[in-house]
């Protein structure tokens, strides 16, 4: 792999930061499944309908918070499901950017090392960030299993990511 520009690596972390959120969401799907589930992937990916915005998932408050803020108008509970979405897929988005910009202008990284190290900096950085939204609460309040779950869904992100990333850019 050679060195490429900055815009390259970065929409090309773009690109494999989808295909690391794919990875993530196979390994929650399983774990949903395995945990007595029984919606299809599409429907379970797609199908969030919270009664509340107390129910809803991280990236729908996420997402609530900034439209309010830009917009000035309360966001309605029925458009969650959507802003779930829009949100977990353009942050994984985003993070593969990064990952890319960081990444891709100088030597190859081992993906697999590299891939494990940036899973792991996503994770922590979701427990310096959304406790400080008053979305999560302070890591310390979370028992190990929730975290270990969370955290092993990240370093899938991470791999699937680096590895995509290094089939992207050698293209």
């Amino acid at each position: 792999m050679c060195r490429v520009g900055l815009v390259r690596a970065a929409v090309a972390g773009a690109v494999a930061g989808l295909a690391g959120t794919v990875a993530m969401d196979a390994l929650w799907y399983r774990r949903y499944r395995a945990s007595g589930g029984d919606s299809s992937p599409l429907a379970w990916e797609f199908g969030g309908k919270p009664a509340s915005w107390e129910e809803a998932a991280a990236p729908a408050k996420v997402g609530k918070l900034l439209l309010e803020t830009i917009s000035g108008r309360e966001v309605p509970i029925e458009r969650a499901g959507v802003i779930t979405n829009v949100m977990h897929w353009g942050y994984g988005k985003l993070w593969g950017a990064n990952y890319g910009a960081l990444t891709g202008r100088g030597e190859p990284l081992p993906a697999f090392p590299a891939g494990l190290a940036f899973g792991t900096v996503v994770w922590a950085s979701d427990y310096v960030v959304l406790p400080l939204l008053g979305i999560y609460k302070p890591i310390w309040e979370y028992d190990r299993s929730a975290l270990r779950d969370d955290l092993t869904a990240h370093l899938v992100y991470g791999v699937g990511t680096a590895l995509a990333f290094r089939a992207v850019i050698r293209r």
